[in-house]
């Protein structure tokens, strides 16, 4: 299993994830598109926060159940806790060091609407 190393742009916030980059989404909604966010899905066990949680912000909207971290000094936002998948850490790839972002398969995911598409990626219920 690879460990992948990443974090914010001033280095005061650092992680590690345990596993293979296979896909990554790209979502439309108001926050990921002015965050430029690329989603990489983790489950909670293979993320390490190796920096003081301290050095982090959260800001919550909406329902209030994602928590949007990101580093106090450089704003950079490296890492959440999804709503769609409390059980994962959701981290920006584009925040991990060497990821193959020019290669990576890349889904898409309308969260303009996401309670519509959130349903839909999850199949009948």
């Amino acid at each position: 299993m690879t460990t992948w190393r990443g974090g914010c742009h001033c280095g005061d916030v650092r992680f590690e994830a345990d596993g293979a980059i296979e896909w990554a989404e790209l979502c439309n909604c108001s926050i990921c598109t002015m965050k430029a966010y690329l989603h990489w899905y983790v489950p909670r066990e293979r993320f390490r926060l190796l920096t003081p949680a301290d050095r982090l912000a959260t800001y919550r909207f909406g329902t209030g159940a994602a928590a949007h971290h990101f580093c106090r000094r450089c704003g950079v936002a490296s890492f959440y806790e999804p709503r769609s998948d409390p059980d994962k850490i959701d981290v920006n790839l584009r925040c991990v060091e060497g990821a193959p972002l020019d290669s990576v398969e890349v889904r898409r995911f309308d969260g303009r609407d996401w309670e519509a598409a959130h349903r839909l990626s999850r199949g009948p219920t």
